[in-house]
């Protein structure tokens, strides 16, 4: 009997331990953090037990959705659509206010000098938020977009010499045989509606990138990479919903309905992963796979003495990585160019006669993207206003000071790209026009500050692979534009919405004919 009551008093001790835990954990230190910044007159909206401003923030966009604020109307201004609750707490608070994801202190920063600042900082105290990190594990592991410190310093080393500007420039021709299936496609599907077809791009454009990253990164096809693409495709959907439990506690083994789809799918885009690993391995002889992307970090993983982390976690998280952010993005980014561009007949018709003259009837090459400057402008002014990643988010991984703020270690700064993009201070007047001659000269001349231009991330963190996309960009744009026009379909339903980057949430459907 002694027994069971020490029993039971011990498991009351545990219990009371575990919630004085959870209760630290989920208030306590947020709050400290939260005084911290109130006492420097840095403030924001009050914050609710275990939930931070989350709840808020969903009802602002439910709100907003009810609304109907999507449609047929076309506004390039997406953030009050998007995100509404930052457009509200910057008029109460601000361009420099904090809120909270469940325990996780944020701070919004969307003033240009602080935001300069914050993108010229080299220093490895400030990485990759960490915030949504376990919710995220399955698609992006421990690879270099989510990595920090000597970690993330080694993988970069591996990585960034495969993306130099020489080595993009001999990936040309690969990027043309992949635009090959997907031009082919079209024109049978026009020929087949007499002359004019209705077209939706998206998931021709996810192939055609995909199909670029295995073969230019990977030595093989898309055939061969289809089913990883596609998984990785159901992965980032399963996981682009917030964990709420996972982030404050760690722990996302839940059996859920939701967790049980991401352990399936993970386990099996490992699995294939690893697949082609092997077959990477025992094709080394091979020319065109000794120079592959895939081959670099096998040779890393393999010979490298200092890194700690398992060879084949190592290899995988970064094979996701790669995957990722080498085709989803610039997928994305390739399916607003082309809706801009149908919404605006006149660059789209200055950008296909650039093309053609270009060209002259030769194969493409990179000296022929090198002169494509209005095909470049607007590029550039696609990224401006649909920029795909909706922030640059970095912590503060130990105490650091901004502008004369004092940030507590475990904050996560937010930079809003598209408020910044889409700020008239910044760019001017026009700032919600779609106007590509604003980069007649470049981005040091097309805006007041280049660092608040941030398609592609800022500070040593800028995305490795800018040079890649942009040509990849450019390759798919140009053969288009020289053997189809487009304008919008009545069926377009403008609608941008966040699924880990900014997409479409319908599609783009174009009505597309031979040029």
């Amino acid at each position: 009997m002694e027994m069971e009551v020490w029993l039971s008093l011990w498991a009351v001790g545990v219990c009371g331990l575990l919630l004085i835990y959870f209760y630290s954990v989920a208030w306590l230190r947020p709050e400290s953090i939260r005084n911290k910044l109130r006492q420097q007159g840095i403030t924001g909206p009050p914050s609710s037990f275990l939930y931070g401003n989350s709840l808020e923030m969903k009802k602002l966009v439910m709100a907003e959705r009810s609304r109907g604020g999507r449609g047929v109307e076309i506004k390039h201004d997406y953030t009050p659509l998007v995100f509404p609750y930052f457009e509200r707490w910057r008029k109460h608070y601000g361009p420099v206010f904090s809120y909270s994801m469940g325990n996780v202190v944020a701070l919004h920063v969307s003033h240009p000098d602080l935001v300069k600042e914050i993108s010229l900082c080299s220093s490895l105290d400030l990485g990759k938020a960490t915030y949504l990190k376990k919710t995220h594990e399955p698609l992006f592991g421990e690879g270099i977009l989510k990595s920090n410190g000597v970690s993330w310093s080694h993988q970069r080393k591996i990585i960034a010499p495969e993306f130099f500007s020489d080595k993009v420039k001999g990936m040309v021709d690969l990027m043309v045989d992949s635009a090959v299936p997907v031009l082919k496609s079209w024109e049978e599907t026009v020929e087949l509606g007499g002359g004019t077809a209705e077209i939706k791009v998206d998931e021709d454009l996810r192939c055609y990138s995909a199909d670029v990253i295995s073969r230019t990164c990977f030595g093989s096809n898309y055939i061969r990479g289809k089913e990883i693409f596609q998984k990785l495709r159901a992965l980032q959907k399963a996981v682009s919903r917030p964990n709420l439990f996972a982030e404050i506690t760690g722990l996302r083994c839940l059996p859920t309905k939701r967790g049980r789809e991401v352990r399936r799918l993970n386990k099996e885009v490992n699995s294939l992963i690893l697949k082609t690993v092997k077959e990477e391995g025992e094709g080394r002889e091979n020319r065109t796979s000794q120079h592959s992307l895939l081959h670099a970090i096998l040779r890393s993983a393999n010979n490298s003495l200092t890194y700690t982390h398992a060879s084949d976690s190592f290899i995988v998280d970064n094979c996701k990585n790669i995957y990722f952010a080498g085709h989803e993005a610039t997928a994305v980014a390739t399916t607003w160019c082309l809706m801009l561009l149908a919404l605006h007949p006149e660059w789209q018709a200055r950008a296909r006669a650039e093309a053609a003259e270009v060209c002259g009837g030769r194969s493409l090459d990179a000296h022929a993207l090198q002169k494509m400057k209005t095909l470049t402008m607007v590029i550039q002014e696609t990224l401006r206003l649909y920029p795909p990643g909706a922030f640059v988010a970095r912590e503060a991984l130990q105490e650091m000071e901004f502008g004369g703020i004092h940030i507590p270690k475990g904050v996560n700064i937010y930079v809003p790209v598209s408020t910044l993009h889409h700020d008239a201070t910044i760019w001017g007047a026009d700032v919600l026009e779609f106007k590509p001659e604003r980069f007649a000269r470049g981005i040091m001349g097309a805006c007041q500050l280049p660092q608040t231009y941030l398609p592609f991330g800022a500070g040593p963190r800028t995305c490795l692979g800018q040079n890649f996309a942009m040509i990849e960009l450019k390759v798919i744009l140009s053969l288009i534009l020289l053997r189809f026009s487009f304008s919008l379909s009545p069926n377009y339903f403008h609608s941008p919405s966040l699924r880990l980057i900014v997409e479409p949430e319908f599609g783009v459907k174009l009505m597309v004919k031979k040029a």
